[in-house]
């Protein structure tokens, strides 16, 4: 397994970068199930379960948050 750079680790100066990748991620379904990605993401490239949920509702165009609010 590959280690992640500092930088893009929390914290890290291009940890946006990661985020906006992962936003593009789940948006393909090419990439298979949504669980899939929640685990590739959170076990694989380290995203926390917040910045998961983050990027899922970026991804949803906000639906994910509107749904929660209702």
């Amino acid at each position: 397994m590959k280690e992640i750079k500092k930088e893009y680790k929390p914290g890290g100066k291009k940890r946006q970068h990661i985020l906006d990748k992962a936003v593009k991620y789940i948006m393909d379904p090419k990439f298979g199930t949504q669980n899939h990605k929640h685990a590739f993401l959170l076990e694989n490239v380290g995203l926390s379960s917040t910045e998961y949920l983050e990027c899922l509702n970026k991804a949803s165009n906000g639906a994910l948050l509107d749904a929660w609010k209702k």
